[in-house]
């Protein structure tokens, strides 16, 4: 290896994907994007579909054009997956998170064995978009896919085994999939049994920054190791938050909005199920005790349904309308299940506003404005029970991800904390991907070093609470009107 490591991070989001090139010179990390291409979701049948061969190309387009690297490393989203026969073939394309096949599923797996036992199980947040339902619609429908599938691989274990015929799921996602029991580290058998899914579809689960090998050789790929990172995206995210205390909490800020706290064990209990959080899998013995927020899907979406309309609407243009727009004119429940799938946001935004006692026009800046209210509401709202229910008491809440670019986002979550928030880095996950293989590499040896490296790299903004009255008082009216 020369003088400063070259290290390429594939990160895929559900909107798009890229690579990065992150060159590391032993104390600071330095980051080229490289490629970026679009990951458009198609229905087909009347089902919702990641375009997964599409993708892979894109992704082998993207490393190729990074030239020679030393390592690298995917992340995706978490939830999905793919099936494979016992001749390793993919049985069909990976069905979005977003598609309807899981309506109805979360109420008929509580219904067969119980949220106390599920939870029990896996300490993982009841969302109906989850692997368990996924897998649930599977059986019910009694799909042929499911009978003959010899391995279930999620999707950066998918696109892994594709790059380099390793079959291995790595816990941080195999943790997201609310199959896996995190204490006993095993796949959740019994469980998944009596859900009639069969247990013999679940493989080897390995440790982020575990090597899976090098790229095929029919690749072209050069020597590089194929390292499997924390492949889910927010644990990569969370392994880059420059933490400075332990009694910080998280906002990995995008699509979603991930809002938690870093742990050493899974916190499994009655607080913990009735506040429905998450335990996922961290880096270096980490666990992430969280709460998935609807996040800014809910302005993406509205996008797009202004663009369909002939208005295009620029996110700077949105913020300065949404800045400008009037306080409090309306705060709805950003986890709303009619706000999970695709259509016409704005209007569905204004019907659950109407039936909260909110009237609201469906123009962009009150919308937009709406948004960021009801998500720095919802920061404050899952603080407090993270608080409750980890005995913490929270001082700064850091905020990860393309959200912490977002100026008057960042500056509603301080006044609606009442925390200083500490914003950055923008690009936690393709540097919490990167520092991972940095790790696997031996060139940094535990997750403090690597989190010296982060600060020492990038630059952070902090936002002090200001207002912090008006907001307590929009809080009692929202709770008034049910949101």
């Amino acid at each position: 290896m020369g003088e400063a490591a070259r290290l390429l991070a594939v990160d895929l989001g559900a909107e798009s994907g890229r690579t990065v090139v992150g060159t590391f010179d032993g104390e600071r990390l330095t980051l080229e994007e490289i490629k970026r291409f679009p990951n458009r979701p198609v229905e087909v049948g009347g089902t919702l579909q990641w375009d997964v061969l599409r993708l892979y190309a894109d992704v082998l387009d993207g490393v190729r054009a990074a030239g020679q690297v030393d390592s690298m490393g995917i992340d995706t989203w978490g939830v999905d997956f793919g099936l494979l026969d016992r001749a390793g073939h993919l049985l069909g394309n990976p069905v979005h998170y977003r598609d309807r096949r899981t309506q109805g599923m979360l109420d008929e797996a509580v219904h067969r064995i119980g949220r106390e036992e599920i939870y029990e199980r896996t300490g993982i947040q009841f969302m109906p978009i989850n692997t368990l339902y996924q897998l649930l619609s599977l059986v019910t429908s009694r799909d042929p896919q499911l009978e003959a599938a010899d391995r279930l691989l999620t999707m950066p274990a998918l696109l892994g085994y594709w790059l380099t015929g390793a079959q291995a799921d790595e816990f941080t996602d195999a943790t997201t999939t609310q199959c896996y029991d995190p204490r006993a580290s095993a796949w959740a058998v019994g469980m998944l049994e009596k859900l009639d899914i069969p247990a013999r579809i679940f493989g080897e689960v390995v440790q982020p920054g575990t090597e899976l090998g090098a790229p095929r050789a029919d690749l072209g790929l050069g020597a590089a190791r194929v390292i499997a990172t924390a492949t889910h995206d927010t644990a990569s995210a969370v392994a880059a938050v420059p933490f400075e205390s332990d009694n910080a909490a998280f906002i990995s800020s995008g699509t979603w909005s991930l809002v938690g706290i870093e742990i050493r064990e899974p916190v499994i209990n009655q607080k913990a199920l009735e506040a429905n959080l998450t335990n996922e899998g961290g880096v270096g013995g980490t666990f992430r005790l969280l709460k998935n927020v609807m996040g800014l899907w809910l302005l993406q979406e509205c996008r797009r349904a202004w663009s369909v309309k002939g208005a295009d609407m620029p996110y700077d243009d949105l913020l300065r309308m949404a800045e400008a727009a009037r306080p409090f004119a309306a705060v709805i429940d950003p986890d709303d299940e009619r706000l999970l799938r695709p259509g016409e946001m704005p209007a569905r935004i204004a019907q659950i506003a109407a039936e909260g006692g909110w009237q609201i026009r469906p123009d962009p800046g009150v919308i937009a404005r709406c948004i960021f209210e009801s998500l720095a509401l919802k920061y404050r709202q899952t603080i407090e029970r993270l608080e409750r229910v980890s005995g913490l008491k929270i001082g700064t809440v850091h905020v990860v991800g393309g959200g912490s670019n977002n100026r008057l986002l960042c500056q509603m979550a301080a006044d609606a904390c009442g925390r200083p928030v500490v914003a950055g880095p923008v690009e936690a996950t393709a540097i919490g991907n990167l520092i991972v293989q940095a790790m696997a590499l031996g060139l940094i040896s535990t997750l403090e070093q690597a989190r010296d490296v982060v600060r020492r790299s990038v630059a952070l903004e902090t936002y002090e609470p200001k207002s912090t009255h008006e907001w307590d008082k929009a809080v009692h009216i929202a709770q008034r009107s049910g949101a």
